[in-house]
């Protein structure tokens, strides 16, 4: 009788586990993504205080995800190639929940949050949180995911620039054109008389005004 009971108890148990495992594997994709707004600089701070109100109002049922959204990119500025980490939307922070009056009151009463991206309700003289679409989403995660940091460079059209090292080290020129996809700037060298582009690594050369 005993053996019995605990088998009963065992089988239990597991059935309360796989509940459990199933409503967290629900959970990961319920809910929709809105944005809100926070003052620029602060967006971890808000996470971080966002996170804690979650789970102090026990409201993990229905905000499920808090996300800073950032990128990986290689700001090449004279000659140095500085990897850093950069936020991809500067003063706003991406929540997955469930929107009613409990969540809309926890998030939006959050310390440092200002409010969310909204749209007028039509008929009606209020605001209702705007959720991001599919589209949209899928966009932002692709940027944070991308296997190859961004370049970040600092040559725009008509700026002038010292070549730092090949052919041409030391010779000045005028930038043409920027080719951000192959990693280049196409340079306007005076040589013999007559202008010759030249592509250079962005490394190869180095601004020489602001």
């Amino acid at each position: 009788m005993d053996l019995e009971e605990t088998t009963v108890e065992n089988e239990d148990n597991q059935t309360d586990l796989a509940s459990n495992e199933d409503s967290e594997d629900l959970n990961i994709d319920q809910g929709l993504w809105y944005i809100i707004h926070c003052y620029s600089g602060l967006e971890e701070r808000v996470r971080k205080n966002l996170e804690q109100r979650i789970d102090t109002m026990d409201v993990r049922h229905k905000v499920y995800q808090v996300v800073v959204p950032t990128e990986e990119v290689v700001e090449i500025k004279d000659g140095r190639r500085t990897p850093k980490q950069e936020r991809l939307l500067p003063g706003y922070v991406m929540v997955r929940m469930i929107i009613d009056d409990e969540s809309w009151f926890v998030v939006r009463n959050t310390p440092g949050v200002t409010g969310f991206i909204s749209a007028d309700e039509e008929g009606e003289k209020r605001v209702r949180p705007l959720p991001l679409t599919d589209a949209e989403v899928s966009g932002i995660f692709r940027r944070m995911e991308a296997s190859q940091p961004r370049a970040k460079i600092g040559f725009v059209k008509g700026q002038n620039v010292k070549i730092t090292d090949g052919p041409f080290q030391e010779f000045i020129g005028v930038v043409e054109e920027v080719l951000t996809e192959k990693g280049k700037v196409r340079v306007l060298v005076s040589f013999f008389g007559r202008e010759t582009p030249v592509e250079l690594d962005f490394l190869q050369a180095e601004r020489l005004d602001a």
